[in-house]
């Protein structure tokens, strides 16, 4: 049912309700739904990228790194390029990517517009202001379609990142509850600046902080910090292992835990050690425990097994009578926590140890080698929270203009994020052999970020930076992906300023987009290569040296992916005699292909190269049904 048609039904069915009908129908709206989030997503403007379209990919040589030339008489490097830079929407970026990459990405890190009503996102080809009725509502939108395309991408261990300031936190936050229900990990924080009167200048408040959600299955984790062993130092002899001394009590009063709170005794030496009434024990007694169904050792076991220290006590208290344990209590003389004891006559004529019993924690038993990561961030060097040694500490923004500055492309992107914040989060959560994305690319920090980490640790990471032109009525020419992203990328891997260059390689990518119709006769053969590169191999093929009948695609599990554009008699019979035993043809007419190998004593498995061009994006009419009547509803 169309908004129209279920407005005037709703409509008509006002008409016949007497005034205490309307009042309860009121008082149930008003009451209805009132936790989650909701915008107004059938009343704005579109956005433009949700078509019906066809998206095909196209390598620009000269933008690639290396430039490509060709010219018939250079040579071309036949590896494919493991790095990605897709110029276009990222709308348009994601269905690509999700026809082609579904699955595989296992970081996905992003900075969007933060909706700040200041001039620095655009959609639907204009600015949205502070005032502008919508501005909420078109964020959320904006963002509800790209993330839900995002979330096809991930791996199964995978994790996504988003950075957002503090105003905004709430609203993305449930947003991200929709569209990856259930994968809440929790948020960073990052302290961004300094307290500045410039910043708080309205309230006298300055906002310094913005926060990272973190989201991802349940198989990732984050990477930690190395655990210090100095507190390791004592060696036990029988176990043949060092330990620490850890403590034997919990944060509970014995009101709070009484099954936690009695005397425990050390059999070697018959000392007894009273319970503080605070900070109870962390192990109940055997005696407390039976008939329970609990998974906890006794305090006794533990005891057995030499897991609790016991203090030397050179002089342990020893009363003979009930009068002078209440003498040696009303002098403060008694062992601590002794006035504290239910009853008082057991301790007549036992030792009692003046000192805690402390809970010994071996090696071995740890479980990680790493600490946990902190959820705070702060200023390397300043003697924050952050400078803890299961914390981040990363620069603040004034370390990303830094940077471009460097780099020469200082005035060419605004707000860039520090370097050291993308990389601290990048290698705490990315492996060796990973693909990073990132479909906010701006000005390619995470690209930066992930060809450093590499030169660290000699890890092959990929990346995919997907980043629009931003261009305008008032500036058709500029092109951000093209003249900032693209550029850093070629800078950072070949050397600048006095930085030597760390090496590396990237395909850019435009997106071409054409009716589901017309793709037999859009789709070039360019096009074709490089989607069933990407999507086979996950990497861009560079064009050939040369045209030829049959093209190799990719090549895995023993199975040869080649693409025939025109089915010819040269490409039957470069087919027929192709040296691999398995092979896998992509072609306009994939019948004809298997018959007429078929007849020449071969067969093969052959797909339509129509359906391997939209395979993974939406038909015309379903994708015109969702840009039309899709409610971007999250509760």
């Amino acid at each position: 049912m169309s908004d129209s048609s279920a407005t005037a039904s709703l409509l008509a069915q006002l008409k016949d309700l007497n005034a205490a009908q309307l009042r309860r129908l009121l008082v149930e709206h008003l009451t209805r739904q009132k936790l989650g989030l909701y915008w107004e997503s059938n009343a704005i403007e579109r956005d433009r990228a949700l078509n019906a379209h066809v998206i095909l990919p196209r390598v620009v040589p000269e933008l690639c790194q290396p430039p490509i030339k060709t010219g018939a008489d250079d040579a071309i490097a036949g590896a494919p390029f493991e790095n990605l830079i897709i110029e276009g929407d990222n709308f348009d970026s994601l269905r690509l990517l999700r026809a082609t990459h579904r699955g595989k990405i296992r970081v996905i890190y992003i900075d969007p517009p933060y909706n700040t009503g200041n001039k620095d996102w655009v959609y639907n080809d204009r600015y949205v202001g502070q005032n502008d009725r919508w501005r909420h509502s078109l964020w959320l939108e904006f963002l509800y379609v790209r993330l839900t395309l995002a979330h096809d991408l991930l791996a199964p261990d995978g994790v996504i990142m988003v950075s957002i300031n503090d105003e905004n936190r709430s609203r993305l936050e449930l947003l991200m509850d929709e569209v990856f229900p259930g994968q809440r990990i929790g948020s960073m924080v990052w302290r961004k600046r300094r307290a500045s009167n410039a910043a708080g200048v309205e309230h006298f408040f300055s906002s310094d902080h913005e926060h990272v959600l973190v989201y991802g299955g349940a198989e990732f984790s984050f990477g930690g910090s190395a655990k210090t062993w100095s507190g390791y130092s004592n060696w036990d002899e029988e176990r043949q292992d060092s330990w620490a001394s850890a403590d034997l009590t919990l944060g509970f009063n014995a009101s709070e835990r009484k099954n936690l709170f009695f005397p425990i005794c050390d059999p070697q030496t018959n000392t007894w050690y009273p319970c503080d009434w605070k900070n109870v024990w962390r192990y109940a007694s055997r005696d407390r425990l039976q008939g329970k169904d609990v998974r906890t050792r006794p305090m006794e076991d533990w005891i057995a097994d030499g897991y609790i220290y016991f203090p030397e006590e050179t002089r342990p208290a020893v009363y003979q009578s009930f009068d002078e344990i209440n003498t040696a209590i009303a002098t403060g003389s008694a062992p601590p926590f002794l006035d504290k004891s239910d009853d008082l006559t057991f301790w007549i004529g036992k030792k009692i140890g003046y000192n805690k019993p402390r809970f010994k924690r071996f090696k071995k038993m740890l479980k990680s080698a790493t600490q946990p990561l902190s959820s705070w961030m702060g200023e390397a060097g300043k003697g924050e929270i952050g400078d803890d040694e299961n914390a981040l500490t990363v620069g603040m923004t004034s370390e990303g203009t830094k940077a471009l500055r460097a780099l020469s492309l200082d005035e060419a992107f605004p707000y860039p994020k520090p370097p050291s914040l993308i990389q601290g989060l990048l290698e705490q959560a990315t492996q060796p052999g990973d693909i990073v994305l990132d479909f906010f690319a701006g000005s390619g920090t995470t690209g930066h970020a992930v060809l450093e980490i590499n030169a660290k640790d000699g890890g092959n990471r990929r990346f995919i930076l997907c980043s629009s032109t931003e261009a305008t009525e008032k500036e058709p020419n500029k092109n951000i992906c093209r003249d900032v992203c693209a550029q850093r990328m070629r800078r950072v891997m070949t050397g600048y300023g006095d930085k030597p260059g760390l090496g590396g390689a990237f395909a850019y990518l435009q997106l071409d987009a054409t009716e589901p119709a017309d793709v037999p006769f859009d789709a070039s053969i360019e096009h074709a290569r490089t989607l069933l590169s990407l999507r086979f191999a996950q990497q861009a093929l560079p064009p050939p040296t040369k045209e030829t009948a049959v093209q190799l695609i990719a090549r895995g599990h023993g199975v040869d992916i080649l693409l025939c554009m025109d089915v010819t008699d040269e490409a039957i019979a470069a087919l027929a005699a192709w040296p691999s035993e398995r092979i896998a043809v992509y072609s306009p007419r994939p019948e004809t292909v298997a018959e007429l190998l078929h007849a020449r004593g071969r067969d093969v498995n052959s797909y339509s190269l129509y359906e391997a061009l939209v395979q993974g994006q939406a038909r015309a009419k379903q994708a015109r049904a969702v840009a039309t009547e899709t409610t971007s509803t999250a509760a």
